[in-house]
């Protein structure tokens, strides 16, 4: 028979390896957040300061979430929600194996637009400078992947970006596959600064390990005041002026405290893509 003692001493035991794992869960899910822009300020500062923070190269391997990015904590505020209730619909969880065969014409002028709860987001692409990109972008914007999804994060400290392109709307989501990065020395990305209306590729790339090139998904940054970065993330279009009226308005009503789960400062604002369409001109 077992003594209170030995009873006692047991449950003891337990609860000591249930905070244990708990420990090991809260580390895997800190190195989740661990890894691409974190140099962007030279310093790196767990679930708080710099940038870009995604899944370890050491998981499972999957390319299903290649594309799993977070982006700087923004100091939480509140603000009414200045957008409208999102359209009707479910987004789509589909996904490729592959980077979709070129389509576009490298020559041609294309223009993606987002039709979003708090209003329309215009973008000119960069489509001979960045092919990969704007070709994988009408693909998916063609597929329907970016409706209904929401844009998950908001940063206000270091940088200034609206983060978007993860149906799942945790930052760890992605299309299956990745794209090289293209771009990098854009004339616009001068004295390592992104500026106001830049939209480029968030990705998985390490300035401290030198890893994760050619990363990029699905997710991308919509840059709403001139931000400090290394030259490492693709830039593949230019927001309007209009355009940029509604980012300094989502911006404006703030973000939310990090999320514990997934480290996401969501905008206060209700940020959906009703719909995203790439068209030629």
């Amino acid at each position: 028979m077992v003594s209170q003692e030995q009873r006692r001493r047991q449950l003891a035991r337990e609860k000591y390896l249930r905070q244990q794992q708990r420990r090991t869960d809260a580390r895997r899910r800190a190195r989740i957040r661990n890894s691409v822009i974190a140099s962007v300020l030279g310093v790196v500062v767990v679930l708080s300061v710099s940038v870009f923070l995604t899944k370890p190269f050491e998981d499972d391997g999957k390319k299903e979430n290649a594309n799993a990015e977070v982006t700087p904590s923004a100091s939480p505020s509140k603000a009414p929600d200045p957008c409208e209730k999102p359209a009707a619909g479910k987004v789509k969880s589909e996904t490729w194996k592959k980077e979709p065969a070129m389509s576009i014409d490298e020559s041609a002028k294309y223009t993606m637009k987002l039709d979003t709860t708090c209003g329309e987001i215009d973008i000119a692409l960069k489509a001979s400078a960045a092919p990969h990109t704007v070709n994988s972008f009408n693909f998916l914007a063609g597929k329907g992947y970016f409706d209904h999804s929401k844009c998950h994060r908001l940063t206000n400290q270091g940088i200034y970006v609206l983060q978007c392109g993860d149906p799942q709307g945790t930052g760890m989501g992605g299309p299956g596959y990745t794209i090289p990065d293209e771009n990098l020395k854009d004339k616009s990305l001068k004295g390592g600064v992104y500026p106001a209306g830049t939209v480029a590729m968030a990705n998985q790339y390490n300035a401290q390990t030198k890893q994760g090139r050619n990363s990029g998904g699905s997710q991308f940054f919509l840059v709403y005041q001139d931000s400090q970065l290394p030259p490492d993330y693709t830039p593949f279009g230019t927001v309007s002026e209009a355009g940029m009226k509604v980012l300094k308005k989502i911006a404006a009503a703030g973000a939310q405290a990090p999320d514990p789960q997934t480290g996401n400062t969501a905008p206060n604002a209700t940020v959906v893509i009703n719909k995203a369409t790439v068209t030629k001109s």
